[in-house]
């Protein structure tokens, strides 16, 4: 303590300042620390959160978007199973489960093995080609396709070579529309399968499989035993993402099909896009939102528990 100046007899704290300043500064880091913290989670809550609560409560609604809204219970969800169009959309998705997802990995696979082991010179443009898909946007893609599926068409006309042409629009068939769809999903999908399972691949160790030579054990041994253990990750990530964008398919569709020929190609985004600017169902349309989030986060789920027990 020290004699405060002017004052005979008082003292001071001479500290007293600087310690208050210093818990001055303290809460004035601690309360920007919790509202940079807040930030995220005020922004999600924001542009997601509350964008999916509104979107549930809507669903509960007749309301044609402009009009007065009329309480509807659940029977925009019943809708979904009693209407065949609405109904078949979501069989459409599942399909394109097969194209945009299984068919990508069984390309994938021996298609990532052979561009990481190869020893031959170029490998960089090929894996190049293979991704190219990915960074060109779907639009153009799906203008691009639609001409190749004519009837006039580079397809039809290749097929014409081997005496296979079908003469036939494929994206006008009620037969080919769909599997058409579906070959576009595989080839943009299957180069973002192959570059993931190209980083799992490029982790093993040349060691292994020279070990596996040494004991007589065959390409496909190798594949299976060495390869596949380690893509494992790889391949439940390729499964999640390709999952997810063969049942939120919508630029595809629109530009291509439009959902035709009649609606043998409707997907459930085309038909939440259809029910609600169409139609003018925007209680339909959130219903079908809502039910394809539940199915997508539910096949999401079923997808890595049954990767984790695979892992164990």
């Amino acid at each position: 303590m020290v004699a405060a100046p002017g004052v005979p007899g008082t003292v001071t704290h001479g500290g007293a300042g600087p310690r208050r300043k210093a818990r001055s500064k303290k809460r004035t880091r601690t309360v920007t620390t919790i509202a940079l913290m807040a930030l995220p989670v005020l922004v999600y809550g924001t542009f997601i959160i509350y964008p999916v609560i509104r979107v549930i409560g809507l669903s509960f609604w007749h309301w044609d978007g402009l009009g007065t809204a009329e309480w509807a219970g659940v029977e925009n969800y019943t809708a979904i199973w009693q209407d065949d169009r609405l109904r078949d959309a979501f069989l459409h998705g599942l399909v394109l489960i097969f194209f945009f997802a299984i068919l990508p990995i069984i390309i994938g696979l021996p298609l990532a093995s052979l561009l990481v082991r190869s020893k031959v010179r170029g490998l960089g443009f090929f894996r190049t080609v293979v991704f190219l898909p990915q960074v060109i946007a779907m639009v153009v893609l799906a203008v691009a396709w639609r001409d190749i599926y004519d009837k006039d068409g580079p397809l039809n006309t290749a097929l014409g070579w081997f005496g296979l042409g079908l003469d036939v629009s494929f994206l006008g068939s009620y037969t080919w529309a769909l599997p058409a769809v579906g070959f576009i999903g595989t080839w943009v999908s299957t180069g973002l399968v192959t570059v993931l399972l190209m980083s799992g691949m490029a982790r093993v160790s040349e060691s292994y499989y020279e070990a596996a030579t040494l004991d007589g054990v065959g390409a496909f041994g190798k594949f299976r035993y060495i390869t596949l253990p380690a893509v494992r990750a790889e391949i439940l990530v390729s499964i999640t993402l390709t999952t997810i964008n063969a049942l939120k398919t919508f630029d595809l569709v629109y530009m291509t099909t439009s959902g035709g020929p009649g609606t043998s190609t409707t997907v459930p985004a085309y038909e939440v896009y259809y029910q609600a600017f169409r139609v003018g169902s925007v209680g339909t349309a959130s219903a079908l939102a809502v039910v394809l989030m539940v199915i997508i986060f539910a096949i999401n789920i079923v997808v890595n528990v049954l990767g984790e027990r695979e892992g164990k």
